[in-house]
């Protein structure tokens, strides 16, 4: 299945930004990473997941200026003939805009990074299982073992049986 320009967009950004983990996440980490993903909790609880801020940064700047350079000198003989106070709102505005946005786009990258790294750990663990297919089954059956205190070492083992019955 190919990917389209926004995704291998996205894994270009995510290569240059996060940097990778030493070590793969083992299998407690990826359930629990899952469930973050899963049900949308904080991204920023999973290990390996370090990024570099000042290259976000330089990305967003990027992206920002290949937007707003060709609409300032569209719109650069309407812009000099406002008044003012206009200009001023209108900075006020995009700057609002800038670092609203920004927030968003830095949560779409480690969300992006996030689910690369869980299908990368997910290889390792569950290959027999297509992640796209069981990802939010195994965060129920980790939120159920969880909830019957199975010991962190059947925990495994609990999943994969769960798996094996569904399939």
């Amino acid at each position: 299945m190919g990917k389209n320009f926004y995704e291998k967009l996205l894994d270009k950004i995510t290569d240059y930004v996060f940097e990778k983990p030493k070590y793969p996440l083992r299998f407690r980490e990826l359930m629990e990473a899952n469930r973050v993903v899963v049900d949308h909790l904080d991204i920023a609880s999973i290990p390996g997941l370090k990024f570099c801020r000042l290259k976000l940064y330089l990305i967003y700047f990027i992206f920002w200026n290949i937007l707003i350079i060709p609409l300032t000198l569209i719109f650069h003989g309407f812009l000099a003939k406002l008044d003012c106070h206009f200009a001023i709102i209108l900075a006020i505005i995009f700057t609002l805009l800038f670092f609203g946005t920004y927030k968003i786009f830095e949560n779409r990258i480690k969300e992006h990074a996030a689910k690369k790294l869980i299908r990368q750990a997910w290889e390792k663990y569950l290959r027999h299982f297509s992640y796209d297919k069981y990802h939010e089954i195994v965060a129920q059956y980790y939120k159920e073992a969880i909830d019957r205190d199975i010991p962190k070492n059947k925990i495994e083992q609990f999943i994969i049986d769960k798996l094996i019955e569904t399939k």
